[in-house]
C-alpha cells in the first residue's frame, strides 16, 4: 500500500534553546491533556487507599511521576509513529517527523525521563518499585500495539491505569479487589476517550494502515462508546458502595454521566473537530469523579 504525502517542512534546531524547544514539543507539555488523563485514576486511587488524606509526599511523587511518564511516553511514541506522523494531518508537524528531532534523540529523551521517574519510585516501598516496572514496560510497548490490533487503547488503559496498583501499594502496601475493579475501570475510560481521539483520524489511518478500535467499530462507534461509559459509571458505583462513599461521591458520579452525554452528543455526526472535542471533556470527567471522592471523604 503506497502512503500518500504530505507536505512536511524540515526544521533543524540551530542552537540549544531551539533544541530545548523542540524537546518541549517532543514530549508534549503544551497540550497537557495526556497528563491529566494518566493524573486523574493516580488521585482517585491515592484518595481511596488513603482514606481521604494520603500523605503529601507520596501525591507529589506520583503527581510527578505523570508528568514524566507521560513525557516519556510521548517520546517513544513519536519514535514509534517517526513513519507515519509525516503523513497524517494532524501529526505532521511533530518534532520527529520536521526533522527538529532525530530518532535516536528520542530514544535518549525516554530513557533520561524513565531514570528520573524511577528515581522517584524509590523513594516508595519496594512492591511499589516492583510494579514499576510493568508500568515502564506498557509505556514501552502500547505505541508498537496499533502495528499488530485494532485494541492498542487495551495496552493504553494498561499503561494508564497501572498508577492505581501501585497507588494502593505505595499507601496501605496491598492491593484490595476493588483496586483492581478501579483498574478494569480505567481500563474501559481509556477505550473511550482514545476511540473517540482515534475517530479524529480514522481516514488517515485508514488509507496508511494504523488500526484503531475507532476503525474496528466502525459504524457502531457511539453505541459502544456509549455502552462503555455505562459500564465504566457502574465500576464506579460499586467501588462507591464498597467503600462506604457518599452523597457527594455519588454527585460527582452525577456530574461525570452527564458529561459522558454531553460527548455523545459530540460526536453525533462524527466530526473530526468535535470528536477531539469529545476527548478533551475526558479531563473534566476524571475531575468531576474526583472532586465528588475529596468532598465525600472532607465532609465524612
Amino acid at each position: 500500500m503506497s502512503i500518500p504525502e504530505l507536505n512536511v517542512r524540515i526544521q533543524r534546531p540551530t542552537g540549544w534553546r531551539d533544541r530545548l524547544h523542540s524537546y518541549y514539543l517532543l514530549v508534549r507539555l503544551h497540550r497537557p491533556i495526556g497528563i491529566f488523563l494518566l493524573m486523574w485514576p493516580a488521585l482517585w486511587a491515592l484518595w481511596l487507599a488513603g482514606e481521604g488524606q494520603p500523605h503529601w509526599s507520596v501525591v507529589l511523587i506520583f503527581v510527578l511521576g505523570v508528568v514524566l511518564m507521560r513525557s516519556a511516553g510521548c517520546a517513544i511514541n513519536d519514535y514509534a509513529d517517526r513513519d507515519f506522523d509525516g503523513h497524517v494531518a494532524r501529526t505532521n508537524q511533530r518534532p520527529l517527523a520536521t526533522g527538529q528531532v532525530t530518532p535516536r534523540e528520542a530514544i535518549g529523551v525516554f530513557i533520561v525521563l524513565s531514570l528520573i521517574a524511577f528515581a522517584l519510585v524509590l523513594q516508595l516501598n519496594r512492591q511499589t518499585v516492583a510494579l514499576s516496572f510493568v508500568a515502564l514496560a506498557l509505556t514501552f510497548v502500547y505505541p508498537f500495539m496499533k502495528r499488530f490490533t485494532h485494541v492498542p487503547q487495551l495496552f493504553l488503559g494498561a499503561a494508564f491505569g497501572w498508577a492505581i496498583p501501585m497507588a494502593f501499594t505505595a499507601v496501605t502496601g496491598s492491593i484490595p479487589f476493588y483496586a483492581w475493579v478501579l483498574f478494569v475501570a480505567t481500563l474501559i475510560w481509556a477505550l473511550v476517550y482514545d476511540t473517540q481521539y482515534a475517530m479524529v483520524d480514522r481516514e488517515d489511518d485508514l488509507k496508511i494502515g494504523i488500526k484503531s478500535t475507532a476503525i474496528l467499530f466502525g459504524r457502531w462507534d457511539r453505541l459502544t462508546i456509549g455502552l462503555l461509559q455505562l459500564l465504566m459509571l457502574g465500576l464506579l458505583v460499586w467501588i462507591g458502595e464498597e467503600t462506604g462513599r457518599g452523597v457527594f461521591y455519588q454527585l460527582g458520579l452525577l456530574a461525570a454521566a452527564a458529561l459522558a452525554v454531553y460527548q455523545q452528543y459530540l460526536i453525533r455526526r462524527r466530526d473530526p473537530s468535535l470528536c477531539f472535542q469529545a476527548f478533551l471533556n475526558n479531563n473534566y470527567f476524571g475531575m468531576a469523579v474526583f472532586t465528588g471522592l475529596v468532598l465525600d471523604y472532607a465532609v465524612a
